[in-house]
């Protein structure tokens, strides 16, 4: 079946960037780089997704995404080789790169994917069944790092990694053919979506994406980084990201009742205070597990946030330009991950850890805010219009 198809394609994917992601910054960590080196490693794999999601997008709307894909998971796997030869910071950052640019076909591809293949009455559950597999991903992607730097070292751990989308690119080579082809048809003039950035809800949503998106990459950027400072060792630390990981796909499962008790606003400002909390607690304890227990706490807040926006960003797409729009949402929160790590990593290398982790938590706590202020306004609207 297609859509299972997209799954497994989307677990190997996330699987290898989330794995990539913990042993880049702790090989960096290992050659001497500082913080604000190893926010730089962390900002660039995300430069390609930001210049070209878009793009990308637009294109398998046109054309269908199977060379695309193709295209990507080779990327991916190329990127991994290269640390195995070469043991450096310009290696570990062309690395990023490529990992970035592979990042950039597949991500909003297999998103566009899970949207075009469900039914409409399927469709809630069905990103939720993706979202668990970016969680199942992001649980093993940082555990399996971490205890493959302990026993095999840093080195030998990119070639484990690299065979995640070695058979990706073989699946896609091989069944590639069962997913749907492109419209055939130039896309429409853009000024249709550069007009839909100027419209207030459009910009709300794409700002509480890019909030969300944030403090799901800063936690995971950052634990990493002061682990290493309190001195927990690399399977601790992939410990740490894999018990968010878990927590995420813990609250995926429930998802759907939860949107039917409540309703998306309400839910995401819930992800919003978790997030805060959890920003706010990690600066107080060196514990392993204290910091697992925080871990899980953010991961319940964060999984269940970024498929909510995912969600509503699909079902206000125009008719046959869903990837385009997704590609859309995707530069907003790219724009976030290329820029946010280098300016928190200068920021903790002049002050230290303890403020980035509480300027993290004011900003989980503006994107409640935002909610707060997006959602009175359309009750006053509302109540205005009866």
């Amino acid at each position: 079946m297609a859509i299972n198809f997209i799954f497994a394609i989307a677990f190997l994917n996330f699987c290898s960037l989330a794995a990539t992601r913990v042993v880049l910054s702790l090989f960096a960590l290992k050659l001497g780089a500082p913080a604000y080196t190893v926010g730089a490693l962390a900002a660039t794999i995300y430069v390609s997704p930001l210049l070209l999601s878009w793009l990308v997008g637009t294109l398998s709307d046109r054309f269908g995404s199977r060379w695309l894909l193709l295209t990507g998971t080779s990327c991916g796997a190329t990127g991994l080789l290269l640390p195995y030869f070469f043991h450096n910071l310009p290696v570990l950052f062309a690395t990023a790169a490529l990992t970035g640019l592979s990042l950039a076909f597949y991500n909003v591809i297999v998103q566009n994917m899970v949207g075009l293949l469900s039914k409409p009455e399927k469709r809630t559950q069905n990103f939720s069944n993706f979202s668990l597999m970016g969680a199942t991903a992001n649980f093993a992607g940082p555990l399996f790092a971490g205890f493959s730097i302990d026993h095999a070292g840093h080195a030998l751990t990119f070639l484990f990694i690299m065979a995640l989308p070695v058979v990706a690119t073989a699946m896609i080579a091989r069944w590639g053919g069962m997913l749907p082809g492109g419209s055939g048809q130039k896309a429409a003039r853009s000024s249709g979506i550069l007009k839909s950035i100027t419209e207030r809800e459009t910009l709300q949503m794409l700002g509480i994406s890019s909030l969300m998106q944030a403090g799901n990459d800063f936690f995971q950027f950052y634990i990493p980084i002061y682990g290493h400072a309190i001195s927990l060792s690399a399977l601790e630390i992939g410990t740490i990201l894999a018990a968010f990981a878990a927590a995420a796909f813990v609250v995926r499962l429930v998802m759907p009742r939860l949107i039917a008790w409540r309703s998306e606003e309400l839910l995401l400002t819930y992800c919003f205070y978790v997030g805060t909390a959890s920003f706010a607690l990690v600066p107080f304890f060196h514990s392993a597990l204290v910091l697992t227990i925080v871990s899980f706490m953010f991961g319940l807040g964060m999984g269940c946030g970024q498929p909510l926006t995912l969600m509503l960003m699909f079902s206000r797409s125009p008719e046959g330009r869903s990837g385009e729009t997704l590609g859309l949402r995707l530069t907003a929160n790219n724009l976030v991950r290329t820029s946010g790590p280098a300016v928190f990593g200068m920021i903790g290398a002049v002050f230290g850890l303890f403020p980035v982790f509480w300027l993290n938590a004011l900003l989980m706590g503006s994107g409640a805010w935002l909610i707060h202020t997006v959602t009175g306004r359309a009750g006053k609207k509302a109540k205005g219009d009866g």
